[in-house]
């Protein structure tokens, strides 16, 4: 991790602004293909949901702005970003996760199932682990939504958010929503990311 010098950094004004707003978050929903990552999974007996969202994390480390957070008084950049997930239980309750990120997809479905594997056998809402080094994330593949708005807990909350929709079987498209703090993230992060996310998808 290392800390900013804001008074340096080329987005000072825009920091300032936003970061002094009651609501600076904005979200886009952004469909992705799924083909090639769906078929994938099949393919090699992996979880469609390991597999796109291991595509994702790699895209969100890939993105300087999405690997910033406002830590009390400073900006600073993680080295890697892990994912924190909601993982449904057979009661059809959930618990949050944290899942290291790996760039080997083994290496990390071995970290989801961990997690599963923890959260299944508690009652736990919050993981052990936790901190700002990550995304929060939650799957809802019940529904196809084109809409999404994820819980702010304070304007300085600066961990973005992302949702996945439920993938059509017709196109194979998915609607991702990403919600990020506007004093740290701009449009053309969240462009470069979804540029980024897709082609993880396709590879």
């Amino acid at each position: 991790m290392k800390v900013l010098d804001i008074d340096t950094w080329n987005r000072k004004q825009h920091y300032e602004h936003f970061k002094g707003l009651i609501d600076p978050y904005f979200a886009v929903t952004i469909p992705f293909n799924v083909t090639k990552a769906y078929q994938f999974s099949k393919d090699n007996g992996l979880s469609f949901f390991a597999k796109y969202l291991h595509d994702c994390m790699k895209a969100i480390n890939a993105v300087k702005a999405l690997k910033l957070r406002i830590l009390e008084n400073d900006v600073v950049e993680f080295d890697t970003i892990h994912a924190s997930a909601t993982i449904m239980r057979d009661n059809n309750t959930f618990g949050f996760s944290f899942i290291d990120f790996n760039s080997d997809l083994s290496v990390f479905i071995k970290n989801i199932e961990s997690e599963k594997k923890r959260i299944n056998l508690s009652d736990d809402l919050y993981p052990h682990k936790n901190g700002l080094d990550c995304i929060h994330c939650s799957a809802m593949p019940w529904l196809n939504f084109t809409g999404h708005k994820e819980p702010i807990s304070t304007p300085f909350d600066s961990v973005p958010k992302i949702a996945f929709s439920k993938a059509s079987k017709v196109n194979f498209l998915m609607n991702v929503s990403i919600s990020v703090n506007h004093a740290l993230v701009d449009g053309y992060d969240i462009g470069l990311f979804s540029e980024k996310f897709q082609d993880f998808l396709n590879a």
